[in-house]
């Protein structure tokens, strides 16, 4: 069965920091490429960043969280992270780690992709 988990969320004041993981079992993530995506009750799934194959070369992020947000993976722990740092309350909601088989590239656009995590809260509220 293959199955994404996302943890690491949790409550930050503003300022602060998070460690998101997106662990994947019953299939590889070496040939796939990965998003994050976030959402707010009664809005919309937003991507937030993504990843590509290749890695760190690879990497695409929303405008609201460039400098503040890294992704990126661990193909030896079939593992992709999203380091969150400077943390603002806009940046609250549920997020959601995804995956699609890739040769290039990688997209923020959620019908991309075909594999699902259940997701993990993160509120940063003082």
């Amino acid at each position: 069965q293959l199955s994404l988990v996302e943890s690491g969320g949790g409550l930050v004041q503003p300022g602060g920091s998070l460690r998101l993981s997106c662990a994947a079992s019953g299939f590889r993530l070496d040939y796939y490429a990965i998003g994050w995506f976030r959402q707010d009750p009664g809005k919309e799934r937003e991507g937030v960043s993504c990843i590509g194959r290749s890695g760190r070369s690879n990497t695409n992020y929303a405008d609201s969280v460039k400098g503040r947000f890294t992704i990126s993976r661990d193909n030896a722990k079939n593992a992709v992270y999203l380091q969150m740092n400077s943390l603002k309350p806009e940046d609250t909601g549920v997020y959601f780690c995804a995956a699609v088989q890739s040769e290039y590239g990688c997209s923020r656009t959620r019908n991309t992709y075909n594999y699902w995590g259940q997701g993990t809260q993160v509120t940063v509220s003082s």
